[in-house]
C-alpha cells in the first residue's frame, strides 16, 4: 500500500507495508531497558480475595496492573511540561502525528570525563528546513540497547549548543537512542532541556523529545516520513512509538 504525501509544499511517497518501529518493548523482566535509579517494570493480575484475573488460573479474562515510569521503562515522549513549574501534558502539546524526518548517526566526542555531541557534529549532518524531526541514532549502536541498564553509567549526551542549533533549525520534534538528551547527573541543570524546549523565555508548547528509541544498523541515515504515537496520558510524557517509512526516489 503506497501514499502520496505532501507537507510542507513537498510530495513524496511512501509505502505504508514497509513501516519501521524504532520504539522499545517494555516487559516486566529484569532486563528490560531502564534508567534513573527505578525498579523494573510490573505487569501483575488484579487479585480479588481468591480471585486471580489470569485465565491460566481460571478466570475468564487475563486483567493486569502495569505499574511503570515513562521516562525510565523504554521509549517515551514529553514535553515542555517535564521542566515545567506550570502543568503540560504531552496529550494536549502533541496534537499532529506524521512529519518529515531525517536519521542522523553520530560518535560521541570526548570532553573531560565525558561523551558529548556538539553543535559541530550536528551541523555536518543536518541543515536548517531539512526535516521537521531530527532521529539521532549513536554509536555504538549494538542491540544491547534493547537491555540496557543506564543507571549510573554516565551517558552520552548533547551540549547546550547543540540543542539551541537544532531549535534555530525548526526542528519540532529531537529523537535519541539515549535516556535523556541531558547529562545524567548535571546538578538539575537539564540544559539541552531548556534549549530545545527554549523554556522560558518563548516556549515551544509544540516541540517534543523522545528518548530512548533504538534504530538497527540496518536503517539507513536519510529521510523518512514519521509516525510519532503516543498513549493519550495527561502527563507531562508517554510511551510512545514512533513509526518510520523510507521515502521512496
Amino acid at each position: 500500500m503506497r501514499a502520496k504525501v505532501q507537507i510542507d509544499h513537498k510530495e513524496f511517497t511512501v509505502n505504508l507495508n514497509l513501516p519501521i518501529d524504532i520504539s522499545l518493548t517494555l516487559s516486566a523482566e529484569k532486563n528490560n531497558p531502564s534508567a534513573w535509579y527505578v525498579d523494573a517494570p510490573k505487569i501483575q493480575p488484579v487479585k480479588d480475595g481468591d480471585w486471580v484475573a489470569k485465565v491460566s488460573e481460571g478466570a475468564s479474562v487475563n486483567f493486569n496492573n502495569i505499574y511503570f515510569n515513562p521516562h525510565a521503562h523504554g521509549t517515551h515522549t514529553e514535553c515542555v511540561g517535564h521542566i515545567s513549574e506550570e502543568f503540560y501534558s504531552i496529550n494536549d502539546c502533541l496534537k499532529q502525528f506524521f512529519f518529515t524526518a531525517k536519521i542522523i548517526t553520530l560518535t560521541p566526542e570526548a570532553l573531560g570525563e565525558d561523551l558529548v555531541f556538539s553543535k559541530r557534529q550536528i551541523e555536518q549532518k543536518f541543515r536548517q528546513g531539512e526535516a521537521q524531526a531530527i532521529i539521532i541514532r549513536t554509536h555504538p549502536n549494538s542491540e544491547a540497547k534493547k537491555n540496557r541498564q543506564y543507571s549510573h553509567t554516565n551517558w552520552p549526551y548533547l551540549l547546550e549548543e547543540a540543542a539551541e542549533y537544532l531549535k534555530e533549525c525548526g526542528v519540532e520534534h529531537l529523537l535519541i537512542d539515549l535516556p535523556s538528551v541531558d547529562k545524567e547527573k548535571d546538578d538539575g541543570k537539564l540544559l539541552a532541556h531548556h534549549a530545545f524546549w527554549n523554556y522560558p523565555e518563548n516556549t515551544r508548547f509544540s516541540a517534543t523529545i523522545t528518548e530512548m528509541i533504538y534504530v538497527p544498523e540496518n536503517v539507513a541515515d536519510g529521510n523518512y516520513l514519521l509516525n510519532l504515537q503516543i498513549a493519550s496520558f495527561q502527563n507531562d510524557a508517554s510511551p510512545s512509538k514512533p513509526v518510520l517509512y523510507k521515502i521512496e526516489p
